[in-house]
């Protein structure tokens, strides 16, 4: 036995070494494309799929992976999952709003991100569905939402991930601040109910009439502390605060509820294994199990938080080894570019027809699955957070910053307001930059968006600045050219250190004689023509070979871009990539300072998401590797 561990370890350990071998958490991915959701409750016509919550679990799980990789096979996982379920005006099949079960509420999360995707407003209508329920969904007498219709007057931990992740996402895409409140509201119910004051640990659930069988009488509580409903609980507060507003005058609230649980979940991770067990304060009594489900959850939890900076850094060596414990206890290889997910407890409720009275025998009673849902979306999770803390660091944290000035665009969004949009960090669609942005991040960068002019001061504390696409009046009706003085500035701000990035466009699609005040101080000049016109989906047109000896791209071989401009250098420019007599990436030394040019934003999430291009384009690739240096090249 121990040799065998010795061996999945090595095995593990050795992964980023082995060209061939994906991820931990693609293989899982992998594993869960290819063996979960095949049952009858999936594939039969008549009655057709069941809408439930740990397959919103499970694509959580995979969405990240495709954020880590650009791969599409993963995006197009989710969207079979998802259409499935949804028609094309929005409703969704076997779905039932007046059960007010809250577990169906958890899918939301996927709709949004496939709206946000594709801009479909089939999902967006789906979500409004999920939203709609939690408008007239059943509450404690203090505003708790109860767990379902079936469970009156019950708040369960587990509920508190099903839905306010959603809610909050909703909220900061529609513009409904006041759901804020309401979201703090309901994390604070649950832990002045359920937190136990000795251990800090929650309870798994509370029944506000004391009616149950399984609540105590004075108290409403259950019996003890699940793994998993502590796991849920974790995951729903870190996945919250990413859609929170960062200057809400409750968000305190939330990150001291979530440093006080994961302190608390700590002091249980067992010092043998790194992991936890189904009950979790129990480890020593007889019968109780490492459960695979709520350590994922709780290793994903305090990574992420550790990498957002809401706990501090010493949690890192919980993670580290709870991860390791992870792949030691619960992880076999299960084929190639496969691994199966072991001793997941199926599930763990209170009350019901059969009734679940919440004592240690009945957690215990449980069946225990391999690659249940449950533990395998968790499992991803955690197995993408930590992947992506891997990445080379810098010494100090980056600053990158993305111009909002000189390319200024609004649209109608889904509330009915206009919003900036356009090669923008948060730009979830074709025209974003979210998966650069998550690179950057990766590689130690801190992202920031500048709507003002650059001047020395505004960009003082920037490593890193990126023009993108300046606006034409065709685009913008009073649109902010380049102008001399600011040129100047930013040039002054390159010499000392700066590291400035032109991502351009052809002369259909970008103001180019104005703006070449900038790139004329380093010896570039951007040409107003427009190449690689491609049409259709003859994306050989807008090839273009990298060669060796970049300095920049090592394992980038061929990348796309489409309608760009070429540019003329001279000292202290030079082209990097030229292709037929043309220069297509150029780079100078200017004092202290780098540049990077090119004339096409060719890194927006259009053709850096796997999506659309054939798999020999590199793109997603060579932002990796175009992210890795500009990040070296920062003073």
């Amino acid at each position: 036995m121990k040799k065998h561990i010795i061996l999945i370890l090595c095995l593990f350990l050795s992964m980023p070494l082995l060209k061939a071998q994906k991820a931990v958490s693609e293989q899982m991915a992998l594993t869960a494309i290819d063996k979960l959701f095949k049952d009858a409750r999936f594939t039969n016509p008549e009655k057709g799929p069941t809408w439930t919550y740990d397959m919103g679990v499970v694509l959580e799980g995979v969405a990240e992976v495709w954020r880590n990789t650009g791969e599409g096979t993963y995006f197009d996982y989710i969207q079979k999952s998802m259409d499935q379920f949804v028609s094309k005006d929005g409703e969704i099949r076997n779905y039932k709003a007046t059960e007010y079960n809250i577990d169906h509420v958890k899918n939301g999360r996927s709709l949004l991100f496939l709206y946000k995707v594709t801009g479909n407003p089939k999902y967006l209508k789906a979500s409004e569905k999920l939203y709609d329920q939690l408008k007239s969904h059943p509450r404690t007498k203090e505003g708790g939402f109860w767990h379902k219709k079936i469970y009156p007057y019950q708040m369960w931990l587990d509920g508190l991930y099903m839905a306010q992740p959603f809610y909050t996402e909703y909220a900061a895409l529609m513009n409904v601040p006041s759901i804020y409140d309401d979201v703090v509201n309901q994390f604070t119910y649950m832990e002045n109910h359920a937190r136990d004051s000795k251990t800090g640990l929650l309870y798994h659930g509370w029944d506000e009439s004391r009616q149950e069988r399984w609540a105590d009488p004075n108290t409403g509580l259950s019996k003890h502390f699940w793994g998993r409903g502590m796991g849920w609980f974790a995951m729903a507060l870190v996945d919250v605060l990413d859609n929170f507003p960062q200057d809400h005058p409750r968000r305190g609230e939330l990150l001291g509820i979530l440093r006080r649980t994961l302190t608390a979940a700590a002091k249980f991770q067992d010092p043998k294994t790194g992991v936890w067990f189904d009950v979790i304060d129990l480890g020593t009594r007889e019968g109780n199990y490492l459960e695979a489900s709520a350590s994922s959850m709780f290793v994903y939890a305090m990574a992420k938080a550790v990498r957002k900076g809401y706990v501090k850094a010493s949690f890192q060596k919980n993670v580290d080894k709870g991860y390791a414990g992870l792949l030691k206890e619960f992880v076999t290889p299960a084929g190639k570019d496969r691994v199966d997910l072991n001793r997941v407890v199926e599930v763990s409720g209170l009350g019901g027809k059969k009734y679940r009275d919440g004592s240690f025998e009945y957690y215990m009673s449980e069946p225990i699955r391999t690659n249940d849902p449950k533990g395998v979306g968790a499992f991803i999770l955690a197995s993408s957070e930590v992947e992506f803390a891997k990445a080379p660091q810098p010494k100090k944290k980056v600053r990158v910053t993305l111009d909002n000035f000189y390319n200024k665009e609004f649209k109608k969004g889904p509330s009915g307001q206009m919003e900036p949009y356009h090669y923008l960090w948060n730009g979830d669609d074709n025209n974003g930059f979210s998966l650069l942005g998550r690179i950057f991040e990766q590689h130690g960068g801190t992202l920031h968006t500048l709507p003002d002019a650059p001047t020395s001061q505004n960009l003082a504390k920037s490593k890193i600045y990126i023009i993108v696409d300046p606006d034409t009046e065709k685009e913008t009706e009073k649109p902010n050219f380049m102008a001399e003085a600011q040129a100047k500035e930013i040039a002054g701000w390159v010499h000392k250190g700066g590291v400035l990035v032109l991502l351009l466009n052809d002369v259909g699609n970008c103001e180019i004689s104005k703006f070449n005040i900038l790139p004329q101080q380093f010896g570039i000049t951007f040409n107003e023509d427009s190449r690689n016109r491609v049409q259709g989906n003859q994306f050989e047109m807008g090839a273009i070979q990298i060669p060796a000896g970049t300095g920049i791209f090592d394992r980038t071989k061929k990348i796309y871009i489409k309608e760009i401009s070429t540019m003329q250098v001279k000292d202290p420019a030079k082209a990097i990539v030229q292709d037929k007599g043309d220069n297509i990436i150029v780079t100078a030394k200017y004092g202290k300072g780098t540049v990077f040019a090119i004339g096409d934003p060719w890194l927006y999430n259009e053709y850096t998401d796997g999506r659309k291009l054939p798999t020999e384009f590199q793109n997603f690739d060579a932002a990796v590797e175009l992210v890795s240096w500009l990040i070296k090249q920062a003073k």
